[in-house]
């Protein structure tokens, strides 16, 4: 299969709130008021969190399907701890981003707890959104 390209375009309305638009849809992206936003929408980094359930959402269902069980639904809790110092400009040896994200899926599916290591095994390997948060992906940003 041929390499495919998604394309987002964005704009600020205020200094912590972000339009997107990614092939007619829009999202909001903002800073909750602790953190002198407006709160009209998840922040970027619960963005993350978002991205990564439902790409995992996808998976759990495409996997359960070629392994032949019936899986009903999934639920996830997801949760990601960061330290906002390097965020905020302070002086830090700490990354700027998450220093670890946890997922907890909940399947509701006729699998043994066999079948469903597996299962979780392949949907870790195979999802896009995970592969890029484990992996360095190279991020080019320019002027124009």
């Amino acid at each position: 299969m041929s390499d495919i390209t998604f394309r987002v375009k964005a704009h600020s309305e205020n200094p912590t709130k972000t339009i997107a638009k990614a092939r007619g849809f829009e999202a909001i992206i903002d800073e909750p008021g602790e953190l002198n936003g407006t709160n009209d929408g998840p922040n970027p980094v619960e963005y993350t969190l978002i991205a990564l359930s439902g790409c995992l959402n996808v998976m759990c269902h495409l996997v359960a399907k070629e392994m032949n069980f019936t899986l009903r639904g999934v639920k996830m809790n997801l949760s990601g701890v960061l330290d906002p110092d390097k965020h905020f400009g302070m002086k830090t040896a700490e990354r700027a981003g998450y220093k670890r994200i946890e997922v907890e899926i909940i399947p509701d599916a006729d699998a043994d707890a066999a079948t469903l290591e597996q299962w979780l095994k392949t949907i870790e390997e195979r999802c896009p959104v995970s592969d890029n948060l484990n992996n360095p992906t190279p991020v080019l940003i320019k002027l124009k």
